[in-house]
């Protein structure tokens, strides 16, 4: 039996990235609720990482006093923070209320970043090191220079680091990926 999803692109399947759901109407807390269960039963946490139901505080004006309440910014939507292969596509597309991926045909396709923003999904970023720690340069022109860190900026995923060369101290900046924690 052919699996309906074997047109997932293999580029992105390795790495996690934002998919949005689409779901019957009225049954986006269903989804989210059952998706959480099913992830935790399956050991699926290295896969599936983070679902989200978008909302916003709308405050309300009535009789001069004040009303707050949360409402759903995207009625029928369910956003899924996942790593996109086969087993993951079923889990998700098997749940009850769930009717199928934002995409092309049965494809479904991530979220850019810019849509990402407009959301304000905001990515976080965990690094293994911190001001102050040693790191090695792990690419050119500084390979295999040792650095000390002075500022991290995860919103532009760089460090600025200090590294020795012949006898005076320079600052470098660099991309996350080009350092790497002694």
């Amino acid at each position: 039996m052919e699996n309906e999803n074997a047109d997932i692109d293999n580029s992105i399947a390795q790495e996690p990235h934002w998919y949005v759901v689409y779901t019957y109407s009225g049954y986006e807390n269903k989804v989210k609720a059952t998706l959480e269960k099913v992830v935790e039963n399956r050991g699926l946490k290295d896969k599936i990482f983070e679902i989200i139901i978008p909302m916003e505080e709308e405050i309300e004006i009535k009789d001069g006093k004040q009303k707050s309440s949360i409402k759903k910014v995207f009625p029928g939507y369910v956003l899924v923070k996942m790593i996109m292969e086969d087993e993951t596509w079923y889990v998700v597309k098997s749940i009850k209320g769930v009717f199928q991926f934002v995409g092309i045909g049965e494809k479904p396709l991530p979220l850019t970043e810019s849509e990402m923003q407009t959301l304000g999904i905001e990515e976080v970023i965990n690094v293994d090191f911190s001001v102050g720690d040693k790191v090695r340069i792990i690419t050119e022109p500084f390979y295999n220079y040792s650095a000390v860190i002075e500022e991290i900026f995860k919103d532009k995923k760089r460090v600025k680091v200090k590294v020795s060369m012949f006898g005076r101290e320079t600052t470098v900046d660099l991309e996350f990926d080009q350092v790497q924690r002694i």
